[in-house]
């Protein structure tokens, strides 16, 4: 059966980026349908190299799934004739999307204002760790450092322990929906009238936009949140706890109406005589007592048993999954969470994480997964740009092209 279009069809994105936040933007939009050139320098994006690598491909299994749906370019942008290309090339575009340290396209002749004179519609993404104004807009910046000036990091951990990362690299998985919003809207903005647009992401900005009301309450009151472990900040109980067989499950009963009905699925209708427990206040003041009697409950019981219990109560409460968990869960099965790609010129089939949001109607596909730095290189400066073989030879020669 063929693959219907995704709702992104005949929309052209050129990806001028490399690791994570540039090219898991334009992944997305490339699930949806859009058509992504990913330009690679001619070595490869440095994605290739981290962690486990297909030993046949010599690439990273990691670069596979993120250069899913795109088509590979590898040009030198450092050579005039390279950057050239992609100047022409960004005529045909209706995004681009790059994360280089700001002023850095411009040098090359590749950057918003220069491109936007080839192309007055065109829509620029950029991602960087500061965004493009500001004194520290020519600082580099990498997620690491975006959680920790972002506020992420000051309030992940325990009291008496050093700060904390997530295990995933959040700062930069942010940025990028964020950037894909800010296309998205330029888009519809175009759409309905509009010119083209600079659409400008900081990381450090879209780690300070998950702090909740931490700056409002600290203009107001003067507080200044800190390490509380699992625990919520603002209401409770809500928190990982230990299981008889030496496990974890995740609870949270911080509303009225599910801390009632969590009090008297554990057997403890007496908390709700208790009027200190009534309100979520009085359990954020309570939480350390709290606390201490929800786990010895769990730890009496297995995770099986606490799940029958809770998930009967209409209480949220769920495991603390690894990937191997989630690989074997059969909700995550059966709503194509995790599913395969195919990979060009081998036809293996390799695991990978779904396409999310689900669409009922024109959803995303996986349609191919190219290995090769510059597996398409030929055919988009053929038909793109009608270049000739004697052209793209030359300058295959000349080191500008792969």
């Amino acid at each position: 059966m063929p693959i219907k279009a995704g709702p992104l069809e005949n929309i052209v994105v050129l990806e001028l980026g490399s690791l994570i936040a540039a090219p898991f933007a334009s992944r997305l939009l490339a699930d949806f349908g859009a058509r992504v050139i990913k330009v690679e320098p001619l070595g490869g994006d440095p994605l290739r190299q981290w962690g486990v690598q297909h030993e046949e491909l010599k690439t990273s299994y990691w670069s596979l799934v993120q250069s899913r749906n795109k088509e590979l370019l590898a040009i030198d942008l450092r050579k005039p004739q390279g950057a050239s290309l992609v100047g022409e090339l960004a005529k045909a575009a209706d995004i681009v999307i790059e994360n280089f340290r700001p002023g850095r396209l411009k040098e090359w002749g590749i950057g918003y204002e220069q491109l936007k004179e080839k192309n007055p519609n065109l829509i620029m993404v950029s991602i960087s760790g500061y965004g493009q104004s500001g004194p520290y807009r020519d600082r580099p910046g990498f997620g690491n450092i975006a959680e920790s000036m972002g506020g992420l990091r000051a309030v992940t951990g325990y009291p008496d322990g050093e700060p904390l990362r997530v295990g995933v690299s959040l700062g930069d998985q942010v940025a990028s929906l964020y950037a894909v919003i800010g296309a998205l809207l330029a888009l519809w903005n175009r759409k309905n009238g509009g010119a083209g647009n600079h659409v400008d992401v900081a990381l450090t900005e879209a780690v300070f936009s998950l702090t909740e009301a931490a700056l409002t309450e600290y203009a107001v009151a003067g507080i200044v949140p800190e390490r509380t472990g699992n625990r919520l900040h603002r209401a409770a109980p809500s928190g990982v706890y230990p299981t008889q067989e030496g496990g974890w499950v995740a609870i949270g009963a911080n509303s009225d109406s599910i801390f009632a009905r969590f009090a008297r699925a554990i057997d403890h209708s007496d908390w709700l005589d208790d009027s200190s427990l009534c309100t979520n206040a009085g359990r954020v003041d309570r939480a350390d007592w709290l606390e201490e009697r929800i786990a010895e409950w769990t730890q009496q019981h297995t995770l099986t048993e606490i799940m029958e219990v809770l998930v009967d109560a209409q209480v949220p409460a769920g495991p603390i999954y690894t990937i191997e968990d989630i690989a074997q869960d059969p909700h995550f099965i059966a709503r194509g969470a995790i599913t395969t790609g195919l990979v060009t010129g081998t036809g293996e089939e390799i695991v990978m994480p779904g396409i999310f949001p689900k669409l009922l109607e024109n959803p995303g596909h996986i349609r191919f997964t190219h290995p090769q730095v510059g597996h398409d290189t030929v055919r988009i400066l053929s038909d793109l740009l009608g270049k000739s073989p004697d052209e793209i030879d030359a300058l295959q020669k000349r080191g500008v092209i792969k």
